[in-house]
């Protein structure tokens, strides 16, 4: 029987935080967390939350992938195992949301606020298949009350199935357990029934 391969989780969050920081050790914790389920932590792959997701998941034995772009003179950071180098700030974005099978977002700044709303925009127009989404922490929280409360104010299933997609977890162990459960749903959904063609038919 072939093995599964590990699922990937993309942490989005500030390049800012420094060691001696709450959001990097939080971040850091994150990793370690995550390393410890055997999953594969992606990331951008620079310093701040980047290198604490990393380094915890490499404290912890796993394994890490870093996405950096080639206009930006900053290199990957020395926790990250394989640096996927791409040539924009947009093929990076498109690369860290493609790789994912479930996401986490940190406190982090405009950056971070971009890689959150697009997959959530992706994940509301059905643009790629449902995987977790999840803020770590009470930072977005403010942001994401006042989408929802615009989004679920009309009478429509998009507007109630978007006021379900993100999950707010408190500590790092709390997003853990929503990934378990999401994965483990995800393991066990029934695959999409195919029809199969007829012989003359043109599609």
């Amino acid at each position: 029987m072939m093995k599964r391969p590990a699922q990937i989780v993309t942490v989005f969050g500030s390049s800012r935080p420094r060691p001696d920081d709450s959001q990097y050790a939080s971040a850091r914790a994150l990793g370690a967390a995550l390393a410890q389920q055997g999953w594969v932590v992606c990331s951008g792959g620079y310093a701040g939350v980047m290198e604490a997701v990393s380094r915890g998941a490499k404290e912890a034995g796993g394994r890490t992938l870093g996405v950096t772009h080639k206009t930006s003179s900053s290199r990957a950071n020395r926790w990250i195992d394989e640096e996927i180098r791409v040539d924009t700030w947009r093929e990076r974005l498109f690369e860290l949301i493609a790789r994912g099978h479930g996401y986490v977002a940190c406190p982090g700044g405009t950056g971070t606020l971009a890689e959150l709303a697009i997959v959530w925009e992706m994940l509301n127009k059905r643009l790629m298949r449902p995987k977790p989404m999840i803020v770590l922490g009470s930072f977005w929280q403010p942001l994401i009350e006042c989408v929802r409360r615009i989004e679920t104010g009309h009478d429509s299933p998009r507007g109630k199935r978007n006021g379900e997609m993100i999950h707010a977890a408190e500590t790092p162990a709390e997003a853990i357990d929503f990934l378990l459960e999401s994965f483990g749903a995800a393991k066990t959904a029934p695959e999409p029934k195919r029809t199969r063609r007829r012989k003359n038919s043109p599609c």
